[in-house]
């Protein structure tokens, strides 16, 4: 007797500590598609968020479409709890886009957008573009290799505490390769209108690592706030592709410092 195979959807990750009362941060992880990676700045969120990690299936194949639309449906459920509270949106890196393509679709529902070193840039690197389309001549056993060598590209490993660098590299490699093809296809065909773009008003705090060795973010980030209309950048000055792993980057003293916290946030914060 065949079994039915199971059809594994996104979901969010939840947090042990459950604050329905506070505004609803949403995080949207990088290439891995874990959400395990935000670990390191869950606890600094908590002080003013209800925060909810996408997981994306391993084995996902879905069009950029349907990864938003799915985003959208999972922040509608958790609105049914409470309808009143803001939400923030936060995409890194692969993310990035994501949160790019969530936004332009339903903009009304985000009080506040955060993009960290988005992916978006992939288009700045054309060489890059060419040689991701040879990652499917790698034979799959030498693919744990590649990620390892990659790790000094992806992540200023000095500024990464042990625990945190070993986790990053599983998580690389807990991803099939291809996926890792997919998604590395997805972001090549990546594209937002820039009038959408321009009509997203609310606040966007745009965040770039100086020192990615992986995506030219810096660049990136100059052009997304040269279109978005209420947008504020800020410079990491010795961060990488993926600095909120850095044990120096705190994602919520960052928007605290920069006026980036909507009032019921800092109120969630003092109740803390």
């Amino acid at each position: 007797m065949s079994i039915p195979k199971v059809e594994l959807k996104a979901c969010f990750l939840t947090p042990k500590r459950l604050q329905p009362e506070f505004p609803l941060f949403v995080y949207l992880p990088g290439m891995d598609g874990t959400g395990q990676l935000l670990r390191s700045q869950t606890a600094g969120l908590e002080v003013g968020f209800d925060v909810r990690c996408l997981a994306i299936p391993r084995e996902d194949l879905s069009s950029w479409d349907e990864l938003a639309n799915n985003v959208l449906d999972l922040i509608q459920k958790e609105l049914e709890k409470n309808s009143q509270r803001p939400v923030y949106l936060c995409g890194e890196s692969f993310g990035g886009c994501l949160a790019q393509k969530v936004a332009v679709i339903a903009p009304q529902l985000f009080e506040r957008i955060i993009l960290i070193n988005s992916a978006s840039a992939f288009h700045l690197r054309p060489l890059l573009a060419w040689t991701s389309q040879l990652t499917s001549l790698v034979p799959s056993n030498l693919y744990n290799i590649g990620a390892l060598g990659l790790l000094p590209f992806l992540a200023a490993l000095a500024r990464i505490s042990r625990s945190d660098r070993q986790e990053l590299l599983k998580t690389m490699r807990s991803v099939p390769p291809e996926t890792v093809m997919w998604r590395i296809s997805l972001l090549r065909e990546f594209c937002v209108d820039e009038e959408q773009l321009r009509r997203l008003t609310q606040p966007v705090l745009v965040i770039a690592g100086g020192s990615d060795r992986l995506l030219p973010s810096l660049a990136e980030a100059k052009r997304l706030v040269s279109i978005l209309p209420n947008s504020k950048i800020v410079i990491l000055p010795q961060c990488g592709h993926a600095c909120l792993l850095e044990t120096d980057t705190n994602l919520y003293e960052i928007m605290k410092a920069n006026d980036f916290l909507e009032s019921s946030a800092e109120v969630a914060e003092a109740l803390g």
